[in-house]
């Protein structure tokens, strides 16, 4: 019984876990496919900004563009820190890591099934 029980937890940690990293990848990729939202990261790559200078080339409403930057901080790309009325905001660029990891992943397996699909039909030629 206590190894039924033990595999069980582990399962359901299993699950919790991927239901944890397909929900962040969720986040991620939602963050990423708005143009703006990637205009901020590619902003924060030179260095923290304050909120007001992010918002500035984006020609949009603050309140707009603060929907935006809660986007990437749900997503863990952005951190924000308030410094006396000014709200500084952090990019942490290794947040895009499980994105790598599941795009690698997703490579190869895609490479496998092609490399297979190929020399299927290359066996299917010589016939």
């Amino acid at each position: 019984v206590d190894k039924i029980v033990s595999h069980v937890a582990i399962f359901v940690g299993s699950a919790m876990l991927v239901s944890f990293m397909a929900n962040n990848l969720d986040h991620l990729f939602t963050a990423l496919s708005d143009p703006t939202r990637r205009a901020v990261i590619a902003q924060l790559s030179a260095g923290e900004a304050p909120v007001k200078a992010l918002a500035h080339p984006h020609k949009m409403a603050l309140p707009s563009f603060l929907k935006h930057l809660a986007q990437l901080e749900r997503a863990g790309l952005v951190t924000s820190r308030k410094i006396g009325r000014t709200r500084i905001c952090t990019l942490h660029p290794e947040a895009l890591d499980a994105a790598e990891t599941w795009l690698s992943g997703q490579r190869e397996l895609w490479a496998g099934k092609l490399d297979r699909l190929e020399t299927y039909l290359q066996q299917k030629d010589t016939q």
